[in-house]
């Protein structure tokens, strides 16, 4: 129970500090060099040049009626932490531009463009984290995607495209637009980064009909764990025995070079592993 209770605490605490990040972005980035990172608080954005509506009040409006539409077509999975990330996130927003208003932190659009992208990212992916949203495209990508072939996250993309593009054509300037899919790019790098981490490992598979003596010089030479396991050719039908070994980046370079010495001919495959758990290896935290 104390557990369950310090997990949702927790939660509700990395929904908050990235709603507070996310407000940062815009107020102190995008907002005042109209740069639209897509999505309900793109559309803010350009409410609130034309109009001065407050762009966390326009992000509310949008999402209510979005809201009620995820809750019918989705089910109830936009839950209370839902509701929370774009209240907070919302709230702040109006409150850092109008109650306790921060000086703009650059007047190079480019720096906004970057800095807003990537602190925006950064937020987004905490609110995640807390199991928490922020609405607007990613709720449109899932209804989308419940009615046709498209994936969320290409229907997440076509809509933010969508915004972006009408800023660009509404404030009759190309280059907003170009900083606006700068940013949106910038943006889900850093929600990956912030969800995934960076890759501080590699996992490496070796295919060769030396298998054994490929792992017996890994395991002597570099002290790395290796597993055996077995496969079968596609073409030929031939059972293979295949290499899995998991290893620091710079550790890499020596595995091949002791593989290609064994059997220059052997199939490696390297690709990144972004958590490992067992001796020998920090688990992220």
């Amino acid at each position: 129970m104390q557990r369950s209770a310090g997990r949702s605490v927790f939660s509700i605490l990395l929904i908050i500090a990235g709603a507070t990040v996310m407000a940062l972005a815009y107020s102190l980035f995008l907002i005042p060099h109209n740069i639209v990172p897509g999505g309900a608080g793109g559309i803010g954005i350009i409410l609130n040049h034309f109009f001065q509506t407050p762009v966390g009040l326009a992000i509310v409006i949008i999402n209510i009626p979005l809201f009620v539409v995820a809750v019918r077509v989705l089910g109830k999975s936009y839950g209370v932490k839902s509701v929370l990330g774009i209240i907070i996130s919302s709230a702040l927003i109006d409150l850092f531009d109008y109650v306790l208003p921060l000086e703009r932190a650059t007047d190079n659009p480019i720096l906004a463009c970057i800095f807003g992208g990537l602190l925006l990212g950064a937020g987004l992916g905490l609110v995640f984290r807390g199991g928490g949203s922020t609405g607007g495209s990613d709720i449109v990508g899932q209804v989308i995607n419940r009615y046709s072939n498209l994936s969320t996250g290409t229907a997440m993309l076509l809509v933010d495209a969508c915004v972006i593009s009408a800023a660009g054509i509404s404030f009759r300037n190309f280059e907003l637009a170009l900083y606006g899919f700068l940013s949106l790019y910038l943006q889900t790098r850093a929600v990956d980064l912030v969800l995934e981490g960076i890759s501080y490992t590699r996992a490496m598979f070796i295919i060769s009909d030396s298998a054994p003596s490929i792992s017996r010089a890994i395991t002597g030479t570099m002290n790395r764990g290796v597993t055996l396991l077995h496969g079968r050719g596609g073409h030929t039908g031939r059972p293979r025995q295949i290499v899995f070994t998991v290893m620091s980046k710079r550790e890499v370079i020596r595995a091949r070079e002791v593989a290609r010495a064994i059997d220059p001919k052997a199939f490696i495959i390297v690709t990144d592993v972004y958590d490992v758990l067992g001796e020998g290896f920090r688990p992220r935290t």
